[in-house]
């Protein structure tokens, strides 16, 4: 059985990719694979591939996706501050431990 690191990032997070072709760009996070340590941004990285035609697409053809960014690639991206940050555990008083932005405390989960 494979360990799998732990993950800074979480599905639903808005992000900043920092390195790579699309350096500079923002986007919802739509899939995580903590085994392969990538993320698939939406609107970002698309690739195209080939597929048949079947019955669920009679047409077949070339589609186009968004592919796998590595995670080292993309910083929480806070609303706040507008800019990549670093993020932060943060203990509330109810007991309940939430990421937070360095830079501005804002709470990131929901």
């Amino acid at each position: 059985m494979a360990v799998h690191a732990k993950m800074h990032i979480k599905k639903g997070d808005t992000v900043f990719i920092n390195a790579g072709k699309e350096k500079g760009k923002t986007g919802k996070v739509l899939k995580i694979d903590p085994e392969k340590k990538t993320v698939v941004v939406e609107k970002v990285n698309f690739i195209k591939r080939h597929s048949r035609p079947t019955a669920k697409a009679p047409q077949g053809g070339i589609i186009e996706k968004e592919g796998p960014l590595n995670i080292t690639n993309v910083s929480v991206f806070c609303s706040k501050c507008n800019v990549a940050v670093r993020i932060r555990k943060k203990l509330l008083d109810d007991g309940k431990r939430v990421r937070a932005c360095v830079k501005c405390g804002e709470i990131l989960d929901r």
